[in-house]
């Protein structure tokens, strides 16, 4: 009994110093959190903020077959107060999916939706995150009710108002991509923004079989972004399975935001990783715009050709634009040669300085077998790229 005792401590011990070798050693950047593929849970939807005070804040929700997302999800959220060294988690949400974290007024929000295709919420922390409000109806943090869609995706400031882009996923048709439609949601910066009256919607766009010539399998995951005449626009990513040659849609909307008009002979436009979710954010310093995108790497084409774009997901790099059309890559950030079970996916960044400070849902190996696939990531991990404006 003894021996067997001891040969099992000796097992537990093995197995965790070689999980801990993974994630301290291998896997790249500083982890975050870590959920085994054994767990039936993934990482998603990475979110980065940071605080008045200098600390950083990070979420991510989990996805997956032992995970309630579709019931009501939950979201877990982590502080580092030592520049993303380490990271200690704070909080965990029940009631919280594809969300974004971000600062305004001085205090942290938190704006996404209840489950997957749940209500849209926002809620309010005044303490770093530690302790949340709780969404119940339209004076207190439920903004639309209904089935919608979205991610991690920028809020900014524009006008006088706040912009944040959203998709419908009660389109007629219900599949995925074909049922979501894009709107854009905005309120005035000095608003109660726990008030749905305080929110204006856009229009909605459905999918449309015409785009693309017939091509067109859905859009979504849109940025709001201004262009340099200061125009408004939703920026998503686009699905079509037809080609390696990844583009995205632009999508215009109105000074007032509540109305959003597309032009399919314009609109779509030529953007690397644009099947896969990409964050755009504008530079003054550069006087350009920047994006951290899956792109697909010409050798990796080659050896995928007739593979749906959006699942090749194994090389992340930061790319610049002076106009939002014409993209130079600047750096490959992580990679791995794999394209099976290695992703680097659904990055959220923010400008810090001199640094670009970025979150990465991560498929990695782990000492266990490693992630399930490249899409169902258990790792969350944190990158900073310094001096990012010498690489022009």
């Amino acid at each position: 009994m003894k021996k067997i005792t001891a040969l099992l401590i000796c097992m537990f011990i093995c197995v965790y110093v070689t999980a801990q070798q993974y994630e301290d050693r291998k896997v790249p950047g500083n982890v975050v959190a870590y959920s085994p593929a054994s767990s039936g849970k993934y990482i998603g939807s990475p979110s980065l903020a940071i605080l008045p005070n200098g600390d950083y804040v990070a979420s991510h929700d989990l996805f997956g077959p032992e995970s309630n997302e579709h019931v009501r999800a939950t979201s877990k959220i982590y502080t580092s107060k030592n520049k993303g060294k380490s990271w200690d988690e704070i909080a965990e949400i029940d009631g919280a999916f594809w969300s974004k974290l971000f600062v305004r007024q001085g205090k942290l929000w938190f704006i996404g939706t209840d489950r997957h295709h749940g209500n849209t919420l926002v809620r309010l922390s005044e303490d770093g995150g530690k302790s949340w409000t709780s969404p119940t109806n339209g004076s207190n943090g439920l903004i639309l009710a209904g089935e919608y869609h979205c991610a991690p995706m920028p809020i900014i400031e524009h006008d006088g108002r706040i912009w944040r882009a959203m998709e419908s996923a009660m389109g007629p048709i219900k599949k995925w991509g074909k049922r979501y439609g894009a709107f854009m949601l905005s309120a005035p910066i000095d608003a109660d923004l726990l008030n749905a009256n305080s929110w204006t919607s856009s229009n909605i766009l459905y999918y449309d079989s015409t785009y693309l010539d017939g091509n067109f399998g859905g859009w979504l995951e849109g940025n709001a972004v201004v262009d340099k005449n200061g125009q408004m626009w939703d920026m998503l990513r686009v699905d079509d399975r037809s080609t390696l040659e990844e583009k995205a849609a632009r999508v215009k909307i109105s000074d007032d935001g509540k109305t959003a008009t597309f032009d399919p002979l314009t609109g779509f436009i030529a953007f690397p990783g644009g099947s896969k979710k990409f964050t755009i954010r504008y530079d003054e310093t550069t006087g350009l715009y920047w994006t951290i995108a899956n792109v697909i790497p010409e050798e990796i084409k080659l050896a995928n050709e007739g593979k749906n774009p959006a699942g090749i997901r194994n090389t992340q790099a930061l790319f610049s634009s002076p106009d939002l059309t014409t993209w130079d890559q600047r750096k490959v950030l992580l990679q791995h040669p794999d394209v099976v079970k290695h992703g680097f996916q659904y990055v959220d960044w923010v400008f810090n300085g001199k640094d670009i400070l970025f979150l990465s849902r991560t498929a990695y190996e782990d000492g266990m077998g490693g992630a399930h696939n490249n899409h169902d990531a258990n790792f969350l991990t944190f990158h900073r790229i310094k001096k990012f404006r010498n690489l022009l």
